[in-house]
């Protein structure tokens, strides 16, 4: 009897820690744009500025078609992650990569496919497209 409470108990806790994550279509809108680590980075193409619109990315990893999003609550807002196909080595082929975006203060995000490798980005400046 014991054991089948607890095992009901651990059932519970793991469905109310997933009920936290939020499942999205598409990237946020405050999110999407042209973002670069400078703002002379936002006017050089070989910088790899990071072209993000609801459904795409645009950067160092290709052109990559967004699957779907995770919002996780985070410390300083919520904290989303992108899972995305990019095209692969062999033609027809496509990858799985992931970009985890955050936001953070100043108008500014920080993105990267790991939490380790986050980097400060700022909106690139509208009607200045990279030379």
């Amino acid at each position: 009897m014991r054991r089948a409470l607890l095992l009901a108990l651990f059932a519970l806790s793991s469905q109310v820690a997933d009920a936290r994550e939020i499942r999205r279509d598409a990237i946020p809108e405050a999110f999407r744009g042209t973002w670069a680590t400078s703002t002379e980075a936002c006017k050089d193409q070989t910088k790899s500025p990071i072209v993000l619109s609801a459904k795409s990315y645009a950067g160092p990893a290709g052109s990559c078609d967004v699957d779907y999003v995770t919002e996780i609550p985070g410390r300083g807002g919520a904290i989303y992650s992108a899972r995305m196909r990019c095209p692969g080595a062999q033609p027809q082929t496509k990858t799985i990569a992931n970009l985890i975006m955050r936001p953070d203060d100043d108008g500014q995000i920080s993105l990267g496919p790991t939490f380790d490798s986050l980097a400060a980005h700022r909106r690139c400046p509208a009607g200045e497209p990279p030379k």
